[in-house]
This record gives C-alpha cells, sequence and structure tokens, in this order.
C-alpha cells in the first residue's frame, strides 16, 4: 500500500533554503551519514552524483551536507556557514564530483574517517520533500530512511547470531518496525539493520555487544 502522504509532505519540511531536496535533504543525509557512523567524523570525503554536482553549490548542497555533518538540523540559522563550523572544528571535509552509476540524480557518497581512524562508506539520495534513503553502508546495500531509530549490527556470519539478538530486544519488550540482514558471503562478515519503534536502552545494547558473534552495535537515532 503507497504511503499516505502527510501535511508535511504537502508544504514542506521546516527549513533553511532554498530547496528541499538539495539543501534540507541534503543536511538530513549528512546527519544520517555521521549518525551511522557514531558521531561527527574527522574527515570527510563527499562525491557529489547527478544534480547534487551540476546545481548543489548555487543551492548550497554542500554547506547543508556539512552542516548535518556537524549535527545541525536543516532549519539551523548556522546552516549556511557550516563549512567555516566545520573548518573552526578541525572537520575537513572535502566535495568532489563524480558519477555513480545508476544513483537517483540527488545522491551523495560519504567516505567518513572516525574518531578511531576506521573509515565508513555511507551512500544516500535525496528523494524530495526533506526525504532521503541510504542505500549503502560500507559494502553492504539497504535501504534506510532515518525515520525511525535503527541498530547497526555487525556481526559474524554464525548460526544464532540473528536470533539470540532478536530474543534479547523481545525480552526487553522493544517493538521491532522492521530488519535488514546481509552478508559478504556465507560464514563472512554481516549486517543487521534494525529499524525500532523506540530507542533501545545503552544497557541493551551492551547486552547485544556482548552475544557471542557480534563485532560492534552502533545505535543511530531518528533523523
Amino acid at each position: 500500500m503507497p504511503r499516505q502522504r502527510s501535511l508535511f509532505d504537502i508544504i514542506g519540511p521546516v527549513m533553511i533554503g532554498p530547496s528541499s531536496s538539495h539543501t534540507a535533504g541534503a543536511a538530513r543525509l549528512g546527519a544520517l551519514a555521521r549518525a551511522i557512523v557514531g558521531g561527527t567524523p574527522t574527515r570527510a570525503r563527499v562525491t557529489l552524483h547527478g544534480s547534487f554536482a551540476s546545481t548543489g553549490k548555487g543551492h548550497g548542497t554542500d554547506r547543508a551536507i556539512a552542516a548535518g555533518l556537524l549535527g545541525l538540523r536543516p532549519d539551523d540559522e548556522r546552516l549556511p556557514e557550516a563549512i567555516t563550523l566545520a573548518e573552526a572544528a578541525g572537520v575537513d571535509i572535502a566535495f568532489v564530483s563524480g558519477d555513480l552509476g545508476d544513483a537517483h540524480p540527488n545522491t551523495a557518497r560519504f567516505e567518513l574517517t572516525d574518531a578511531q581512524g576506521r573509515v565508513h562508506v555511507v551512500q544516500g539520495s535525496s528523494l524530495g520533500g526533506g526525504d532521503v534513503a541510504v542505500t549503502l553502508i560500507d559494502d553492504f546495500p539497504v535501504e534506510v530512511t532515518g525515520e525511525l531509530p535503527l541498530l547497526v549490527v555487525v556481526h559474524h556470519d554464525q548460526p544464532g547470531v540473528v536470533a539470540a539478538v532478536t530474543a534479547r530486544l523481545a525480552a526487553d519488550v522493544i517493538n521491532i518496525a522492521s530488519m535488514q540482514v546481509s552478508r559478504e558471503r556465507r560464514g563472512a562478515r554481516a549486517l543487521m539493520l534494525i529499524e525500532t519503534d523506540e530507542r533501545v536502552p545503552d544497557e541493551i545494547i551492551a547486552g547485544i555487544s556482548a552475544i557471542d558473534g557480534v563485532a560492534e552495535v552502533r545505535s543511530v537515532p531518528a533523523v
């Protein structure tokens, strides 16, 4: 069944303009990429594709993405100065234009270095009206909108891990709204993405982190 249109869909998001797709959506993409990697990156290389590359400069797409990476909302009055704010905070952000193949015209690919020096890849698109979709996390194809809290669980592909994680959530009465599971290959690295109706408390995240086979758990708030 198609998603019903809301008043938000008709009038658009509260934002610093000029464009809901090139500015507000870009800021949400940056914020979602930031949340997925666990916080403000120390370095970001952002590839802009399609319309983001050709018209993004005039619409402030680069500034909006920088704002999102700093954790600023699309309606934050500091958004136009986000690149300067990033420089002042010691966050190295570089933008390049590139062809990302058969991707939505408003797509950005983030190569983000976290505080531990690890590099993460996040790719996503701005779909219009401020709506976004992340389609790639590291090597895994995904579908994440940022509308609900999300658990990112990196684990070893072995029997029982998925069941143990979902059992822990059920035991603590955490309702799962959607779940995606993928793996590099049998017995290799795997990824669970679990959207929940409410934020998962830290003590439950710690319990999931202790499950045999789980390598890392990141909690991503709704963006």
